[in-house]
């Protein structure tokens, strides 16, 4: 009874009120506990949670919120809510008496005191309860609620800022947590349990349901005492979990979105990601008797670097929902050619009318003589450099990479934004065949940057991100080139026939990768526009079925840049001025035909020789900087090094310190101890080639 009086007394002595936040000011500080990222229209395209001590939702209007819910919880907290004036004095004096003769002390706050004090951390209980001094601030505080605040927007507040359990703050998160349902849809069974849980939002699923009955009945609902009981049980045993409504760019929004953030734009387009995972999703289903789990898609605009569309994996029918497939680094296969023929032909080794026999290889190594297949163990006799691309023939472009350099290829593909790559004698030839694990991210910019004419620029996915100046990668005339074959059905077809997933209504270039054993399987390829790059295969590393890039991930980009075109033309780029076309001649016994073929200029050829691809001789084996260890439990006669050319023309010698060892292509020499240097020289004694290694 002091109690009471001491209150009593105190608000009757104090002429001064305290100043209450405006429903407006509380409204627009509300954060919820999940920030929403945005595409290039303002479309909501994620939501994900940045906050880890609540789980809070949207503001939700009273009007979105089930009349059921606001009948039970002001039944359950304050049945006079609507005929007082912030304190219920009635029950205030009621409980003040209870207290006194009954060691169960109960509360008499009305939900306006109650929004009161969640609004206010000073006027929360300490261990338990609250002073004298605190419950007479908060009768103040809710009677100046009361004096500028409306009876609905009280109800409002109270109702999205109250706990309901655990870390559900709010209707919204408490409605969607437990029952996966927006508070509108909300029946009179979930809204009794939901009201129960207020004063206990920790109570076992039988203590929260007996609470629930009895404010069913309270209610005089019609909803059986069984299923309440089952209801309760059933939803508040398991974990709660409150379902994303828009879920369409999880890896995007790890990316974009921080603590403390409650937005952020993204260059994505809301209908090109859509429209990308409907066709990921579609093509992993249609592979999954043949072993085929994860995929990921990656879409550009070529003209800025903005990310389109970003499938890290194929959602729920992925093996690993939380891997970013665009990020995870797998083998590339053969989708590193075009960057490897483009640096032959800027360097005028080869040009693209250049003739390269696919025909059985053996490529001496370091660790023995490495023997490459076609994917189809088919050869195809004298081809050019145009069709070997194409077609994909890996023959071919071990021979180019022998050419070239291993060395000079590494430094190309770093020049294109490939990271992560060893030291060159990690990969030897095979290199040529995408022995280098890459990831789609990269792999997808450096193409674009084909598109670009050899300009290689960065990707954002934020509009406001800053990015550096672009550079020049690859020559225009080279990049032309390139994109002139990748764009050939004709040359294509030796390998994948005229009619194929490649093959678009309009002007694109594309190229296919498979890697060892079908594990990784990539098709990436660009318009004018855009480049859309897929990547096929199992996070595990377990292969797939007999499934290649051209049936694999190639469908999907096809749908997908079909979608980009859809209503939109592409036009294949213009010539750049150091680029010639000749009408050239070939050789009868190659059995190739006659053609146009695009040179850079001054590397123009009329009439092709079938030796024109080895127009700059290599010493094949050894290999450069190469340590020979002999072995003396092995016969002397026996450890006999071989050395061996990249052409078979006789007027070529092979030239061991000053001591002619015998003609091209091939010589062996009996090792002594001590380092070496080997030499090919032409019948003008010019070197074509030199190197050093070391025996031991």
């Amino acid at each position: 009874m002091r109690y009471l009086l001491t209150i009593s007394f105190l608000i009757a002595m104090t002429s001064t009120g305290i100043a209450a936040p405006s429903y407006q000011d509380v409204k627009a500080a509300y954060l919820r506990s999940d920030a929403l990222l945005f595409d290039r229209h303002g479309e909501v395209i994620h939501e994900l949670r940045v906050d880890p001590n609540a789980r809070k939702l949207g503001w939700t209007r009273l009007i979105d919120i089930s009349p059921a819910l606001v009948k039970a919880v002001v039944r359950s907290e304050d049945n006079r809510f609507q005929h007082h004036h912030g304190v219920d004095w009635k029950s205030l004096t009621s409980a003040t008496i209870g207290n006194v003769f009954s060691k169960n002390r109960r509360g008499a706050s009305t939900l306006t005191m109650q929004l009161a004090a969640l609004m206010d951390d000073d006027l929360r209980p300490k261990k338990g309860h609250r002073t004298i001094g605190q419950k007479w601030d908060q009768i103040k505080a809710a009677r100046e609620l009361e004096m500028t605040w409306t009876k609905d927007q009280i109800l409002e507040a109270y109702l999205n800022i109250v706990s309901f359990r655990g870390e559900l703050q709010g209707i919204a998160a408490s409605s969607r947590g437990i029952f996966d349902k927006a508070p509108g849809g909300l029946d009179e069974a979930e809204s009794a349990i939901l009201a129960a849980l207020i004063r206990s939002p920790n109570a076992s699923p039988e203590k929260a349901g007996e609470r629930a009955l009895l404010l069913a009945a309270s209610l005089r609902s019609a909803v059986k005492p069984e299923e309440i009981r089952k209801l309760a049980h059933d939803r508040l045993l398991r974990p709660y979990s409150v379902r994303k409504y828009i879920d369409l760019a999880p890896h995007v929004a790890q990316k974009l979105l921080r603590e403390g953030m409650t937005s952020a734009v993204s260059t994505l387009d809301a209908r090109i990601q859509r429209f990308s995972i409907e066709a990921l999703q579609q093509a992993i289903g249609a592979l999954s008797d043949q072993n085929v789990r994860d995929g990921a898609v990656l879409v550009v605009d070529n003209r800025n670097g903005d990310v389109l569309a970003y499938i890290g994996n194929a959602g729920k029918l992925s093996s690993a929902q939380y891997v970013d497939g665009i990020q995870a680094r797998r083998q590339a296969g053969s989708a590193l050619k075009p960057f490897l023929y483009g640096l032959a032909i800027e360097r005028k080794i080869i040009t693209a009318a250049s003739l390269i026999e696919d025909s059985p290889l053996d490529v001496p190594t370091e660790r023995g003589v490495y023997r490459p297949e076609n994917y189809d163990k088919k050869f195809r006799g004298t081809v050019t450099a145009r069709t070997a691309l194409a077609s994909s023939l890996n023959i071919p472009a071990v021979r180019t990479v022998t050419l070239v350099g291993t060395d000079a290829f590494i430094d190309k593909l770093k020049s294109f934004g490939f990271t992560g790559l060893r030291e060159p004698e990690h990969y030897g030839p095979s290199l040529a065949l995408g022995t280098a694990d890459i990831s789609l991210w990269e792999l997808v910019n450096a193409y674009r940057a084909l598109a670009n004419n050899g300009s290689w620029s960065a990707l954002r996915l934020s509009p406001d991100q800053l990015l550096p100046a672009p550079r020049r990668v690859m020559s225009r005339e080279a990049s032309f080139i390139i994109s002139d074959i990748l764009s050939d059905r004709d040359a294509r077809s030796a390998t994948f026939s005229l009619e194929s997933p490649l093959a678009t209504r309009f002007w694109t270039a594309v190229k296919t990768g498979t890697s060892k054993d079908m594990r990784d399987n990539w098709c990436v390829g660009y318009s004018n526009r855009y480049t859309v790059g897929v990547w096929v295969g199992n996070f595990s590393g377990t292969p797939m079925w007999d499934v290649s890039g051209v049936s694999g991930a190639a469908p999907v980009w096809l749908e997908i840049m079909n979608h980009l075109h859809k209503q939109t033309p592409s036009r294949g780029p213009l010539p750049p001025k150091g680029v010639r076309s000749q009408l050239v001649t070939f050789s009868d016994s190659t059995k190739v035909l006659d053609a146009w073929e695009w040179f850079i200029e001054g590397t123009e050829q009329k009439a092709v020789r079938p030796q024109a691809a080895h127009a700059r001789p290599k010493i094949n084996y050894p290999v450069p900087d190469m340590i020979i260890a002999m072995d003396p439990d092995i016969p002397a006669d026996l450890q006999k090094v071989f050395f061996e050319s990249s052409s078979a023309d006789p007027v070529l010698r092979l030239v061991l310190d000053e001591t002619v060892l015998g003609s091209a292509p091939t010589a062996t020499w009996m090792p002594t101890v001590g380092k070496h240097t080997v030499t090919l020289v032409d019948e003008d004694g010019i070197i074509a080639d030199s190197l050093s290694f070391e025996v031991r």
